[in-house]
C-alpha cells in the first residue's frame, strides 16, 4: 500500500452499528475571513525572528497570554471559598538557577508584543542569573510555562506553583518514523 499500488477496502458498518464517518474530500475554497488569515500567515514567514532577538520562550509567552484570553478560567486559581480570576496576565517561566529553579515574570504578556517581550525576558534571565531579581519579579505569575525542550528532554512532569491555576510543560520534538500495519515497507 505504501508503493500506491493496493488500495485499501473501505469498512463497511456491522448490521445494527452506526454508519461509518463519511469525511469531506476534494478543494473547498477560503471563505473571505480564511484567505485574510491565509495571506497574514504566509506574510509573518518573511518576517525575521531570531535575528532581532526573539526567543523561543517569548512566542511561548505570548502564544499561551493570547490563548488565556479567550478562556480566561485557565487565568484563574482555587480558592477554599471560590474560584478566583486574575484581572493580568502574568506569564511565569521555569530558569534553572544554582541550587534549582526559579520563575521569572513577563508582566501583561497578552498587552505586549513580542518583541518587547524577548527584550524583557532576557532581562529578566539575566537578573535570575546573578540573583537580583525583586520579588514582584518572580512571585507575580498567574500561569506558568516550564520549557525544557531546549535541553533535548523529551518528557516531564511540570509541578503547578501554589495559586496558579494551570502549567504548560513543553519537552523537545523527536523524528520517529510510526509504522502502519497495512503498509508495505
Amino acid at each position: 500500500m505504501a508503493t500506491g499500488e493496493m488500495k485499501p477496502k473501505r469498512k463497511v458498518a456491522a448490521p445494527g452499528a452506526p454508519a461509518p464517518v463519511e469525511l469531506p474530500e476534494g478543494l473547498v475554497p477560503f471563505t473571505g475571513m480564511q484567505r485574510a488569515v491565509s495571506n497574514n500567515m504566509v506574510a509573518t514567514m518573511d518576517c525575521p525572528v531570531k535575528p532581532k532577538g526573539v526567543t523561543v520562550s517569548a512566542l511561548l509567552a505570548k502564544a499561551v497570554a493570547k490563548a488565556i484570553e479567550k478562556h480566561p478560567i485557565v487565568n484563574s486559581s482555587f480558592r477554599p471559598e471560590g474560584t478566583f480570576f486574575n484581572k493580568d496576565i502574568n506569564i511565569a517561566m521555569a530558569v534553572a538557577i544554582d541550587g534549582g529553579l526559579i520563575t521569572p515574570v513577563l508582566k501583561y504578556a497578552n498587552e505586549r508584543d513580542v518583541m518587547e517581550l524577548g527584550e524583557n525576558w532576557k532581562e529578566l534571565v539575566g537578573k535570575a542569573k546573578s540573583g537580583t531579581l525583586s520579588p514582584d519579579e518572580y512571585n507575580s505569575g498567574t500561569f506558568t510555562i516550564s520549557n525544557m525542550g531546549m535541553f533535548g528532554v523529551s518528557q516531564f512532569d511540570a509541578i503547578l506553583p501554589a495559586g496558579q491555576g494551570g502549567i504548560l510543560a513543553v519537552a523537545g520534538t523527536q523524528e520517529h518514523i510510526v509504522p502502519c500495519k497495512q503498509s508495505i515497507l
